[in-house]
């Protein structure tokens, strides 16, 4: 080993709890925050030099740092908000790094692409095709091979033998920024005065250059995203970064549009569906400060921004902000702690804010600006309950008289509709009506859901699928097939025979053809290409569709039968931001929703259009209960492949609970879907009042109890938003 100068702390992206020990070889410089490579056994990993001094390791054992890559550390806030995350969700510290460091091949400086430029010359022999090369490229500029070829309609073998001839040399060709910075001054917009009166107030949060919180609170169709861009423009020009987290980024063109309208230029995107290149890109641009802008899904947060001045959470009360695997965290409440890590400001929008957050800007922790209507001028739509129980669909239908009737006024206008189910595919449940038999997944304790459109039963939750057989597998009857219950492909087929002459389109995210597909078809509705639109709940993510004026849901009662503490919430935001998609466009909106249970708390609110009247109800429920925000969860999912060793860990698990005031542990009780991938799921929730440390009591409590092994493992969720 060469002699070694000192000891440095690396943390590195694998499931350990502390830094591991390196010594710095002499000649080489590091600093908390270097990126470096470094050996881990018989590999080479890449880690960050964290804070604090190396703990001392026998003179025997010390291994050095390989490589300290050219690439701008990763800023101290950040790496603050590692530890933050690691210690809030439980997890190890290097876990939360990994989702850092996602982007390994952006740790070098971009290497220039190799083009060719004319040097002069003239070829040995002239042809039809190298002529228009020639032509081509007599401005003097370099080109790209690939392009050149394609502009002159040659193959590049005649490229490279203009090169080879000295015609064409070889240039690097620098790589150019991935966007252009935004202009906040580009095309400001005209506001109405009460968007005008918000956007000041968020203005003057940004110029405080201080941590804040406000809950931008409008009514869909308000502007919230017109007020909250001039937020974006004044980080902008105050020369800061800014990040705006959609819970949809792959389906968010128009978004885009929007902000290219008013910026004159692209955010850059950040998603799983970007290809590695683009990731790599994107990742040293944030890190650089090339990048000024980004638009992401929830794992954006953890992108190295050096100088970070503003977070935009819009729809902060989406679910799809929940990260359920690894490590378990939610991006809302993730953005509010690096804006106060870093002291910089975050804007939470919504139509429905959640429970908590209206909660916080009740007790003054958040500051509330209220848009109550539409900037348009235009009303929110008049909402209606059918009761099915006096207006019962037709024997095997689920489209009711009432709705029905709408529909075809609603045609007949030249209109559009939106039909809701928030269940994909064609039925839920497949049976043989001569044995009774019902397909399950055989990984998972859940119904197979019929996929008619690709005729298929597939499972929703670890993704195995099988052809749907003609006859029954248990009984051999041929044709004894039924389905149980709508999807909306179901719903599709029934509007279908009701309403030949429409052109229906189902829009729902399992369908064939991916993020392209969905956004060349919300595009096509926008344009009013289809008359009837059928899809779940990512129709009610803030679209905008000019010439929808119905809106019918078709059962209303799915979520509240959940036994979900949250269950109440949720519906409620739901089927308001559903319905929230009618009459955006200077026309009278209409929202019918089909229930049992129209006497229902939730049900009501949405029919006076007193969001107050829920936000009352729902918060007095939440503290009686002492749920969150007036108390702590988290829970505790042990699984196994081997049934009985997860429910006898789960239960040594529970035994071993603390005895603390105030920390109380209920289960173990096998979890609601008992069995997902293959493994067997108990579940234990701990309950906590506000004024302990919920965390470190797990801590100690895990550390306490026997280890796990085998195949044993125990998730951790703090604050969970789901129960199964």
């Amino acid at each position: 080993m060469a002699e070694t100068e000192k000891i440095v702390p690396v943390l590195l992206p694998v499931a350990v709890e502390r830094a591991y020990s390196y010594g710095v070889p002499e000649g080489m410089a590091v600093a908390p925050g270097d990126i470096v490579a470094v050996p881990l056994g018989p590999q080479t990993r890449i880690g960050v030099v964290w804070d604090g001094e190396g703990e001392a390791v026998a003179r025997g054992r010390l291994r050095d740092i390989l490589d300290n890559f050219d690439c701008p550390p990763i800023p101290v806030e950040a790496r603050r908000f590692i530890d933050w995350v690691s210690n809030w969700t439980i997890s190890a510290p290097g876990m939360v790094l990994r989702m850092v460091l996602r982007a390994p091949e952006a740790l070098g400086p971009p290497v220039p692409a190799r083009g060719v430029r004319y040097t002069g010359a003239r070829p040995e022999r002239i042809t039809a095709a190298r002529a228009r090369v020639i032509e081509t490229v007599s401005d003097g500029m370099a080109w790209l091979k690939r392009p050149l070829a394609e502009a002159a309609a040659v193959s590049p073998g005649v490229i490279d033998g203009l090169v080879d001839q000295g015609v064409l040399e070889p240039v690097e060709i620098p790589v150019p920024p991935l966007v252009a910075p935004p202009d906040p001054d580009h095309a400001p917009p005209e506001l109405t005065e009460a968007q005008a009166d918000a956007a000041a107030e968020l203005r003057k949060a940004v110029a405080a250059d201080a941590f804040s919180v406000t809950l931008l609170d409008g009514v869909t169709g308000s502007g919230k995203t017109e007020v909250y861009f001039e937020a974006i423009a004044a980080a902008i020009a105050a020369g800061r970064q800014v990040l705006v987290l959609l819970p949809e980024i792959a389906l968010t063109g128009e978004f885009l549009d929007r902000f290219t309208a008013r910026f004159g230029t692209r955010p850059a995107e950040w998603h799983s569906d970007l290809t590695p290149a683009m990731r790599n890109r994107v990742w040293r641009g944030v890190i650089t400060g090339e990048v000024r802008a980004v638009v992401g899904a929830r794992s954006a947060l953890f992108l190295p921004f050096p100088e970070l001045g503003l977070i935009v959470v819009d729809e902060e009360h989406d679910l799809a902000y929940k990260q359920e695997d690894r490590v378990i965290y939610n991006a809302r409440d993730m953005a509010v702690v690096r804006g106060h890590l870093a002291g910089f400001p975050v804007v939470l929008a919504s139509a429905t804010p959640s429970v908590e957050s209206r909660n916080n800007a009740d007790r003054g922790r958040y500051a509330r600006i209220e848009l109550p209507e539409r900037f348009s001028g235009t009303v929110v739509p008049k909402i209606e309950a059918i009761d099915l129980r006096d207006h019962p669909p037709e024997r095997g239908a689920f489209l009711s008289p009432p709705l029905i009737a709408a529909i075809e006024a609603t045609l007949a206008g030249g209109e559009q509709a939106l039909l809701f189910l928030n269940r994909r595919g064609y039925a839920p449940l497949t049976l043989c009506r001569k044995c009774g038999h019902r397909f399950r997944c055989r990984n998972c304790s859940a119904w197979l859901v019929e996929h008619r459109f690709r005729g298929t039963l597939a499972c929703h939750h670890c993704g195995h699928e099988e052809r749907r057989p003609q006859a029954c597998p248990e009984c051999g009857t041929q044709d004894s097939l039924v389905a149980c219950g709508p999807g909306v492909e179901r719903v599709a087929e029934e509007a279908a025979a009701r309403f030949p002459e429409a052109r229906i389109l189902v829009l729902s995210s399992d369908l064939a053809g991916g993020v392209r597909r969905l956004r060349e078809e919300l595009a096509a509705i926008a344009r009013g290409e289809f008359e009837i639109v059928i899809g779940t709940q990512l129709v009610a993510k803030g679209h905008n569709f000019p010439e929808l004026t119905l809106v019918g849901v078709i059962d209303a009662d799915i979520g509240l039968a959940s036994g979900d503490p949250r269950a109440a919430e949720r519906t409620f935001q739901l089927l308001s931001q559903v319905t929230g998609r009618a009459g955006r466009a200077g026309r009278e909106g209409r929202g019918l929703i089909q229930t049992h249970a129209s006497d229902h708390p939730v049900i009501r609110a949405l029919i006076a259009g007193d969001r107050e009247r829920f936000y009352e109800y729902e918060i007095a429920e939440r503290r009686s209960a002492h749920l969150p925000p007036f108390g702590r969860l988290a829970s505790l999912i042990v699984s196994a492949t081997d049934r009985g060793l997860a429910e006898a860990y789960a239960r040594a698990l529970a035994r071993a609970a603390p005895a603390v005031s105030g920390f109380s542990v209920l289960g173990p009780a096998e979890a609601p879907l008992a069995l997902i991938r293959g493994r067997h799921r108990f579940r234990l929730l701990v309950q906590a009042t506000l004024d302990i440390d919920m965390q470190g009591h797990i801590r100690r409590w895990l550390g306490a109890a026997p280890a796990p092994r085998g195949s044993l493992r125990v998730s951790i969720d703090v604050d969970p938003q789901s129960f199964l």
